[in-house]
Formats: C-alpha cells, sequence, structure tokens
C-alpha cells in the first residue's frame, strides 16, 4: 500500500509555535507512517499562495494526498483551496475560520476542515490575567498579531471582552516574531507620548513578540529606565514548554497561555478521512490555558 503524501504550509521559520507546528507535524507523520513535506512562506502570502499551487499543479504521481497550511494572510486562500479539492487533494486549514469550507464540503467527497485554537478565548484569558495581576487598574502596553490576521483580531476582542474597564489599553503592531516586536517598541519609545505614558504591564499576543520587547527595553541607556521597565511583568501566548513555559520559570516572563500545536491533529484527522472514507468535523478546536494557573497569580506589589 503507497504511503501518504502530505504538504504542511506554515507561515515562517522564525517563530517558537510555527517551529512547534513543524515538530508536531513530523511526529504525527512518523507515528502515522506519513510522507511529509513541510514548506515556510516567510510571512509572505503571496509566496505561500505559490508554495502550494505549485504542489496542486504537480503531475498526478507528485502531488500531495493532502494540505494543510496555516495562513499568512489575511484569506485562507480560497482559489487555491479550490483547486487542490478539484484535483481530490484533502485541505485542513490551521488556526483560521474559512468562510468557504462549508461550501467545499457540500460539493466533494475530499476532506475539507479546519482546526484551530479558540483565539477569541485565548484573548479573555489574557485579559483575565491582566485583571489578576492589575486588581485596582492600570495601563497595559499590548503588542498584538498583523492588522490583517484574524487570530491577532480575535485575540484582540477577546482581551476587549474580558479586561475591566479600569484596565486600558495603548496599543503596538507585531508581526509574530521577536524581531518586529523589538522594532515596534523600540520605535514606540522614541516617541514623547511614551514618555508621559504610566505602563503597569506588558502584554504580547505571543511569546517571541513579549521577549522582543523586553529586549527593546533592555537597549535603554538609563539604568533606572531599564530597570523600571524590566521590572514590570510581561505576558505572552503560546505557552510551549521550552519557550514559553520555560521563560515563565525563569522569570523572564510572569505567564503565558498554552495554545497546543495543532498540525499532528489536522494529520490524524486526514489519514482517518482518507483511509476510512469518512468526512472529519467541519471544525475542532484546540483548549488553551493559562501558565501559571489564573488562581495562582499574584497581584504586582
Amino acid at each position: 500500500m503507497r504511503k501518504l503524501r502530505f504538504l504542511v504550509a506554515l507561515t515562517t521559520n522564525d517563530n517558537d509555535y510555527q517551529i512547534e507546528q513543524a515538530r508536531s507535524a513530523e511526529q504525527a507523520a512518523k507515528k502515522l507512517n506519513v510522507e511529509l513535506q513541510i514548506l515556510y512562506a516567510d510571512l509572505d502570502a503571496i509566496n505561500q499562495s505559490t508554495q502550494i499551487l505549485k504542489a496542486v499543479q504537480a503531475p498526478q504521481e507528485d502531488r500531495p494526498d493532502a494540505i494543510i497550511f496555516e495562513p499568512v494572510g489575511g484569506t485562507a486562500l480560497p482559489q487555491v483551496a479550490r483547486a487542490a479539492v478539484s484535483a481530490g487533494i484533502g485541505w485542513a486549514v490551521l488556526n483560521r475560520d474559512a468562510n468557504y469550507v462549508s461550501e467545499l464540503r457540500q460539493t466533494s467527497k475530499t476532506p475539507v476542515f479546519t482546526v484551530s485554537s479558540d483565539h477569541v478565548e485565548i484573548g479573555r484569558i489574557q485579559g483575565r490575567q491582566c485583571a489578576a495581576l492589575l486588581p485596582t487598574g492600570g495601563s497595559v502596553l499590548y503588542i498584538q498579531g498583523p492588522s490583517e490576521n484574524s487570530a491577532a483580531k480575535e485575540r484582540t476582542l477577546g482581551m476587549q471582552e474580558a479586561k475591566p474597564n479600569n484596565i486600558h489599553l495603548i496599543m503596538l503592531k507585531g508581526q509574530w516574531t521577536e524581531e518586529s516586536a523589538q522594532r515596534a517598541v523600540r520605535s514606540w519609545l522614541k516617541l514623547t507620548t511614551s514618555q508621559k505614558a504610566n505602563i503597569d504591564l506588558i502584554a504580547a499576543q505571543d511569546d517571541s513578540m513579549a521577549i522582543g520587547a523586553r529586549k527593546a527595553f533592555q537597549e535603554l541607556p538609563s539604568e533606572i529606565e531599564r530597570e523600571r521597565w524590566l521590572s514590570l511583568p510581561f505576558l505572552g501566548c503560546d505557552g510551549l514548554p521550552n519557550t514559553g513555559q520555560s521563560w515563565v520559570r525563569s522569570g523572564l516572563l510572569t505567564a503565558t497561555i498554552f495554545i497546543p500545536p495543532n498540525s499532528g491533529q489536522a494529520m490524524e484527522m486526514l489519514v482517518d478521512a482518507l483511509q476510512n472514507g469518512k468526512m472529519p468535523p467541519e471544525r475542532a478546536l484546540t483548549t488553551a490555558v493559562s501558565v501559571p494557573a489564573l488562581e495562582a497569580l499574584r497581584p504586582r506589589k
């Protein structure tokens, strides 16, 4: 029996969660006896579209049996999805809702579905972490993901929904990388408004951006200012064992949110669908948890 061939297309190899997504896919491929190819788009949506379309349009003997991808841009590549499903290639979208999934499921027997973290709930958890650390309120420097990214939008929505009214957000934009957050904070520190801002906590929509923010504060020439900023609570998301959770243990982060990688889960669902001929659920959700638990967080002195 021929081995199933899967393509996993990820956004970048410069983000701890994406690296963990690749590791999860590799472990699942080994367990499921699947031939695996992993591609990275370098945070370029056009590049990602081109990479996947090339695989879809390859000669039949070279095409993957299924494609799992985490979108870079604002869309989940509807035209590419339709081309893949028309070619009989299974299609799984990670961490993004895609409006076309229902339509494709109605017109094809090819497995099509999404596997996502509940990003609104992730934002809510971070809002509750802020509330636990700042019970009398305060200001949070909040570093979001890219504007067009639905995960970033949903995490912001959840944060706004769960944080108390006496906690105010000052928002900066990053690109899910340490370097992008470092640049954003560095630029913000040059503004006169930043000198007047009385920030009580730094929260980022992923761990790498929280660490990038710390690095920007470490560059401050004044030791007093540097120490003041670095003494504040820093919050992240992703909470992977070797990065976010490790940074919480070492004190670089006050808290994070563990978001299980879901590429391996998508592979298991696709193998089951392709080998047993049954359509998987249209949408599967992974569960995120606060690290440490919310009740263990103590107000900032």
